[in-house]
C-alpha cells in the first residue's frame, strides 16, 4: 500500500475519532446539565453547583468548545449563585455569558438583551442602580430595534426599567413605562392575560406609594 493511500485511509479514521469524542462529550454535558437543573429545582444547591461546575468543565473542553453549551453552563451556574445571594460569584459568570453572546451573535441580538437584563437584575439586588439602569436601557433599545416597539418582548424591558425607577422613588419616570408595558400586553395578549394583571398591580403599587389611592384601587381590583 503506498503512502498516499495510507494517509487517505487514516484521515477518515482520525475524523471519526474526533467526532466520536465530541459526541460523547455532548452527551455527558447534556446529562450533567439536566442533573444540575433537577437539583436546583429540588433546592439541593450545593450539589447543583458541583454538577453545574462539572458541566461547565466539559463544555469548555469539548473539541471544539461550543459557545452555546459554554454560555448555558455559565448561565446555569450564575443562576445558582444568584438564588443563594452569592452575587460576587454570579457577576463574572453573567459577564462572560454576555461576552460570548456578543461575540457569537453580535451586540444587537435579542439574546444579548436577555443577558443584559440578567446582569442588570443582579445589580439591582445589590443597589447598584446606575449600573442596572444603563443595562436595562440598552436591552430595551435592542428589543425595540430587533422586534419592533410593540412586540411583547419589549414589555418586560419596560417593566424592569420602571421597577428600577420605582425602587429609587422616581415615580414620574416609572409611570409612563408601566403604562406602555400595560398597553403592549393588552394589545398582544388580551386584557385578561396574567401579564396584564401583573402590570396593573405594578402600576397600582406605584400610585399607592404616592398616596394616590383613588387611582390604585380600581387597578388592584381589575388585577
Amino acid at each position: 500500500m503506498n503512502t498516499v493511500l495510507l494517509r487517505a485511509l487514516l484521515l477518515p479514521l482520525a475524523w471519526f475519532l474526533v467526532a466520536s469524542t465530541a459526541q460523547a462529550q455532548g452527551i455527558e454535558w447534556e446529562t450533567l446539565n439536566q442533573e444540575a437543573i433537577r437539583l436546583q429545582r429540588a433546592g439541593e444547591y450545593d450539589r447543583a453547583v458541583a454538577v453545574a461546575k462539572e458541566a461547565l468543565a466539559v463544555a469548555e473542553t469539548k473539541a471544539p468548545p461550543h459557545p452555546d453549551s459554554v454560555a448555558t453552563s455559565l448561565n446555569n451556574l450564575a443562576e445558582l449563585y444568584y438564588e443563594q445571594g452569592h452575587y460576587a460569584r454570579a457577576e463574572p459568570l453573567y459577564k462572560r455569558v454576555l461576552q460570548i453572546c456578543e461575540k457569537a451573535l453580535g451586540k444587537h441580538h435579542p439574546d444579548v438583551a436577555t443577558s443584559l437584563n440578567k446582569l442588570a437584575l443582579l445589580y439591582c439586588e445589590q443597589g447598584h442602580y446606575a449600573r442596572a439602569e444603563s443595562l436595562y436601557k440598552r436591552a430595551l433599545q435592542i428589543h425595540e430595534k430587533a422586534l419592533g416597539k410593540e412586540h411583547p418582548d419589549v414589555a418586560p424591558d419596560l417593566n424592569n426599567l420602571a421597577l428600577l425607577y420605582n425602587e429609587e422613588g422616581h415615580y414620574a419616570k416609572a409611570e409612563p413605562l408601566y403604562k406602555r408595558a400595560l398597553q403592549i400586553y393588552e394589545r398582544a395578549l388580551g386584557k385578561d392575560h396574567p401579564s396584564v394583571a401583573s402590570c396593573l398591580n405594578n402600576l397600582a403599587t406605584l400610585y399607592r406609594a404616592q398616596g394616590d389611592y383613588a387611582k390604585a384601587e380600581p387597578l388592584y381590583k381589575r388585577a
